[in-house]
């Protein structure tokens, strides 16, 4: 169990994948994605293993939630600064995303 202050401190925030590609250099099958924050946070770099349900074409547009504040990962010769979040299930990894369209930033509570 966390306690809600430490609850508070992840950031957590809607943003949107404005390109991606096959990430040719890691071990494990999985895509670099740029993913834009809006204004406050710009824009951001992630490698994510998201191939069995995605492919770069329909990643592009698509709005996600991500946690900003974790440090970097460096996954290939990708430097991973967020992390999409996503669940473990069945059919792999299933991102999660706003029902409805809001702004890049927008914080999830």
């Amino acid at each position: 169990m966390i306690n809600m202050e430490n609850y508070d401190n992840v950031d957590l925030s809607v943003s949107t994948i404005i390109y991606a590609k096959a990430n040719k250099k890691s071990r494990n099958t999985s895509y670099v994605l740029t993913i834009d924050y809006g204004e406050e946070l710009g824009t951001r770099k992630s490698s994510a293993q998201i191939s069995k349900l995605y492919t770069v074409e329909n990643l592009i547009g698509k709005q996600v939630i991500c946690c900003v504040d974790h440090e970097p990962l460096h996954i290939g010769s990708v430097k991973s600064e967020v992390r999409i979040m996503g669940t473990d299930s069945e059919q792999r990894v299933v991102l999660l995303q706003p029902l409805e369209p809001v702004r890049n930033g927008d914080k999830v509570f």
